[in-house]
């Protein structure tokens, strides 16, 4: 399936839907960090997004934030995404100005960002990189 997002007409009022991207990776909670691990070499990816038991996003894991347990490789086959230190919510929301986003992901130090719905669940993500193409381009 592929999900298309609108492109701004004007830099002045664009919103986090204006600049989010599709995710096409994400991982179950209870995944282990060697099937996490698997992901991120084969699809070359650097996060995924991680999923409750209900499909609700829970939060992103990095490649580097499981770079710990990948030490121990008698402990990554058992141990699950859920258990390891992961960026959880809070998330945010299609409708939240994109200025606002582009600052709080500055002060929060982060460079991708999952977007949700009202429900809690993954519509797409949002990078500080795509955020300050979109903010800087000069206005139609």
């Amino acid at each position: 399936m592929t999900i298309s997002f609108p492109h701004p007409a004007r830099s002045g009022h664009l919103t986090v839907a204006d600049a989010m991207d599709v995710c096409a990776y994400q991982i179950a909670d209870d995944s282990t960090v060697d099937q996490a691990n698997d992901i991120f070499r084969s699809a070359h990816v650097e996060y995924l997004v991680v999923r409750g038991h209900d499909g609700r996003c829970e939060g992103l894991v990095t490649r580097a934030g499981l770079h710990p347990f990948l030490t121990r490789s008698w402990y990554t086959d058992r141990t699950a995404i859920s258990s390891t230190a992961y960026q959880r919510g809070p998330f945010t929301w299609p409708s939240m100005g994109l200025r606002l986003a582009a600052v709080a992901m500055r002060i929060k130090h982060l460079a991708i960002w999952p977007v949700v719905d009202a429900d809690g669940y993954l519509l797409g993500v949002l990078t500080a990189g795509r955020a300050a193409t979109l903010l800087a381009a000069p206005s139609a």
